[in-house]
């Protein structure tokens, strides 16, 4: 199973530290930890920048298809194929989304989960 984690760290410290901590659990318990595709970002609106609610519904609609053509893709989902070409390319430039040898696209990923919080000022 492969998984991908999308997390929103404004400190890139903590992102390097949270790492750390993987790799050390993984080394302490013998047990390897499962591989993670990360994808950190700086701040809410950067993560929203690039995965947008149009772009989270095609990766989901590709999860559920299966490798699809960009045309077929934008047919399922009712989109115009230009658009659906660009968010495609966007996500593929991300590594969210790959193409197989058959030039079809998909969603490398079994389980993508979402990671932040929103804290009140101090």
């Amino acid at each position: 199973m492969k998984n991908a984690l999308i997390q929103i760290r404004p400190d890139e410290d903590t992102a390097l530290e949270e790492s750390f901590e993987r790799a050390e659990l993984a080394m302490r318990t013998g047990i390897p930890s499962d591989p993670v595709a990360t994808f950190t970002f700086s701040s809410e609106s950067q993560l929203f920048d690039v995965f947008t609610a149009k772009r989270f519904e095609l990766i989901s609609k590709l999860q559920k298809s299966g490798p699809s053509s960009i045309r077929g893709l934008a047919r399922a989902l009712g989109r115009d194929v230009r658009r659906v070409h660009d968010d495609v390319a966007a996500l593929i430039d991300w590594g969210m989304i790959e193409r197989n040898a058959d030039g079809m696209v998909f969603v490398p990923f079994d389980v993508i989960h979402i990671d932040f919080a929103l804290k009140a000022a101090a």
